[in-house]
Order: C-alpha cells, then sequence, then structure tokens
C-alpha cells in the first residue's frame, strides 16, 4: 500500500513554476507591457488570446515582438497573479479567457448583495434534506429485527 503511494507519487512529473518563466525582456520592461497588456484586458473584458493580440496590435505596445511573446508574458502575469484565466465550455468547443486578478469574494460581494430573507437563498446542492428534490422526503427506516 504504501509502496504504491510511494510510486504514483514518484511517477508524475513536476509541475512547472509558473513565477519562474522568462519574459524575455528586462524586468521593467515586462513590468511596463503587463501593465498596458492588464489595461487591454480591463477596457476591453474577458479576452481570448488572439483577440488579446488584435487590441495590442492596435495599441502599438512598445517592447511587445510577437504573438508568441505575448502569451510568455500573458503566463508569465498568470503565475504573479496579475491576470486570470478562465475557462467556458459550449458543447465541444472550450474558450480560454483571460481577465484582470481579483480577490475572489470583493468584486463579487461589490456587485452583487447577499440575499436577506431564506426565499432568496439559494439552496445548496448536494444536502440532503435541504436540496428541493429531497425535501418533504424522510429517511428510510430500516425495518425492525424480528426478535
Amino acid at each position: 500500500m504504501a509502496w504504491e503511494v510511494l510510486r504514483r507519487n514518484f511517477s508524475r512529473k513536476r509541475a512547472v513554476d509558473v513565477r519562474r518563466i522568462n519574459p524575455k525582456v528586462p524586468k521593467e520592461e515586462a513590468v511596463a507591457i503587463s501593465g498596458r497588456l492588464l489595461q487591454i484586458l480591463a477596457d476591453h473584458g474577458p479576452l481570448t488570446v488572439g483577440n488579446t493580440w488584435n487590441h495590442a496590435k492596435d495599441a502599438a505596445i512598445d517592447g511587445l515582438n510577437s504573438k508568441t511573446h505575448m502569451k510568455i508574458l500573458l503566463k508569465w502575469m498568470w503565475g504573479r497573479q496579475i491576470i486570470k484565466l478562465s475557462c467556458t465550455q459550449t458543447g465541444n468547443t472550450k474558450k480560454f479567457l483571460y481577465s484582470p486578478f481579483t480577490a475572489d469574494g470583493s468584486e463579487a460581494a461589490a456587485e452583487e448583495p447577499s440575499p436577506t430573507t431564506p426565499e432568496q437563498q439559494q439552496p445548496r446542492k448536494g444536502w440532503k434534506g435541504k436540496h428541493p428534490k429531497y425535501k418533504g422526503q424522510a429517511k428510510k427506516q430500516k425495518p425492525a429485527a424480528a426478535a
């Protein structure tokens, strides 16, 4: 049992340390470029890599050499939690969207007030007895053993 855990653990590839990605330019220049890319993402909402590249070409960002260089910088920004990467799936297609990183609770709480009455609160899924599917159903009783 212990050997299986050790074998499984050591047979995995080590995850890439995204904080150590080389942005291919001096750090000061990378910070300046990432500031411009962050401004593009903040202005135009969640964007795919292709749309981000189109906006970056229109903005004529100095120091950004190519789409590949921009992708490296986006990965560098993602590793430093400047931007976040989300995936939306419709049918068989997935879209990966970049957007500015925000604290998880602060923006969501500011946009949408929390419900105050029990009718407005959403039921938690997966909790028997509290889920609408199971509401009003009593737990199954075990039949009494014949003595």
